[in-house]
């Protein structure tokens, strides 16, 4: 027969302590279960870690493993030392309570049932007769898994309720989730739906689903983390003169005051129209930038053209004179 390693199987060294082997065994149990493991031969895996945990967790089964030396590899022909029989006899049997095993009618591979006699003991695992994981001294979270979201800039100033696919559109598998946008969220900051990802091993809770969010580009605005920049037309006469205008905001309009002789990327700074903050974490309110820019009137008239004219002769300027 083929003997077992099993101090290699959950990669754990001979004098590990038996915490170090619960933990082993969580770890790649997790990573190894049947429903939720991407990995090849995922399920023999699984049975191998079941079947070297129930020996190694257990004291005396350990002992009288341990018996049998350090001098085996995994995969060899087994031939037992003398006397070995009595070695295992006298440990116990351990009995598949799940109705289904991981190999052979017991439980367990034929180097296990040739010592101990038996499958799986209760407190340990295995696959029920409808398919499913049965365990009760083993419990797991689920995978967490990632996915993405794209909102508008809107929805990340007001806050918004989304109801999102995921799953294989081609095929029509998936499930449909209702996402709650939180104000003030900005491009890159994740979303946790507890318990919406990958599903738990024995009896455990699912994992988290963590959606990462995208805010699309604004015709008009951009952002700059929490703050709202905006470039502002304004006319060559609101600059020289000065102005009260409308300017548009996420919030809608508001008033604001050019100062006369404004000149183009003049910055204003219209407070608390910016993306809202996290007070728990001393984020503040974001404010919406505004950036001036002079335009000049379309389509000018001979009669337009003169007032020009007559603006050149009266002032004595010259733009580039810094240069």
């Amino acid at each position: 027969m083929e003997y077992k390693d099993y101090y290699k199987i959950l990669g754990v060294e001979r004098d590990a302590k038996e915490a170090e082997i619960k933990t082993a065994y969580r770890r790649l149990a997790r990573k190894y279960h049947p429903d939720v493991s991407k990995e090849a031969e995922a399920e023999k895996k699984f049975k191998e870690l079941g079947e070297a945990y129930e020996v190694l967790k257990d004291k005396d089964k350990r002992q009288a493993y341990d018996q049998l030396g350090a001098n085996w590899k995994s995969g060899q022909n087994f031939n037992p030392p003398p006397g070995w029989e009595d070695i295992f006899s006298n440990v116990g049997s351990a009995r598949n309570t799940s109705g289904a095993g991981f190999g052979g009618a017991s439980g367990f591979s034929d180097f296990f049932e040739s010592m101990f006699g038996g499958g799986f003991a209760q407190g340990g695992g295995g696959f029920n007769q409808s398919g499913g994981f049965q365990q009760s001294g083993y419990q797991a979270k689920g995978a967490d898994q990632n996915a993405s979201i794209s909102i508008t800039l809107e929805d990340a100033f007001q806050g918004a309720k989304k109801n999102i696919r995921l799953g294989n559109k081609q095929t029509g598998n998936g499930r449909n989730l209702d996402v709650k946008i939180p104000a003030g969220i900005t491009s890159g900051k994740r979303i946790r739906l507890t318990g919406q990802g990958g599903q738990g091993a024995g009896g455990g809770p699912n994992g988290d689903l963590y959606l990462e969010v995208t805010i699309t580009p604004h015709r008009l605005f951009k952002i700059d983390g929490k703050n709202i920049l905006l470039d502002l037309p304004i006319a060559p006469w609101e600059a020289v003169l000065g102005a009260q205008i409308k300017v548009p905001t996420l919030g809608g309009y508001v008033e604001a005051k050019i100062p006369a002789g404004s000149q183009s990327g003049k910055k204003l700074r219209l407070k608390n129209r910016g993306l809202k903050g996290n007070s728990s974490q001393g984020s503040p309110i974001g404010n919406q930038i505004v950036t001036l820019q002079i335009v000049m009137p379309d389509n000018c008239s001979e009669e337009d053209k003169k007032y020009f004219e007559d603006m050149a002769k009266r002032f004595d300027f010259d733009p580039r004179l810094k240069l």
